[in-house]
């Protein structure tokens, strides 16, 4: 059975979650999340409070604390990439990939590798049921191994 990755489908696994938890349920938290999930990439919280601002009057604050009911609920993830401030992508409609990270730089590029993800999503480990796992290469990217070498 396919999953169901509509916006409405999220926005009722906030709510329930919202409820459960005895969170008031604020147009300014919906709006957050369906920019969110209008977003493509990774974000962090000032991207997303800029893209909000723009359009919907929200503070920081709030950003920040919709972006911890979020990871509550499991509708996005963080990232700490690198030592750079956390980044966050949404969960639901986002293809498995992996990450490329240039210690130089900063640069996050995604890749997939389908035998790759086939490989590590059917080993089995004794005494643990594996939900999702993340995967994050560290090195250097072309532009920076370029200027190191002619540097």
């Amino acid at each position: 059975m396919k999953e169901d990755n509509s916006y409405e489908s999220i926005k009722e696994i906030f709510t329930e979650y919202l409820k459960k938890h005895k969170h008031r349920k604020t147009p300014e938290r919906y709006a957050i999340l369906e920019r969110i999930y209008s977003y493509e990439g990774h974000f962090n919280a000032d991207i997303l409070y800029n893209l909000m601002e723009a359009e919907y009057r929200v503070s920081l604050a709030t950003v920040y604390n919709t972006l911890e009911l979020l990871l509550e609920c499991k509708l996005i993830i963080k990232h700490q990439l690198g030592g750079q401030f956390a980044q966050y992508e949404k969960t639901f409609g986002n293809n498995t990939h992996h990450h490329l990270i240039c210690t130089n730089c900063g640069k996050v590029r995604e890749f997939t590798d389908k035998q790759l993800r086939i490989s590590i999503q059917s080993r089995k480990f004794a005494h643990f049921q594996t939900s999702h796992y993340s995967l994050y290469l560290y090195g250097l990217c072309h532009k920076c191994k370029l200027e190191l070498k002619n540097g």
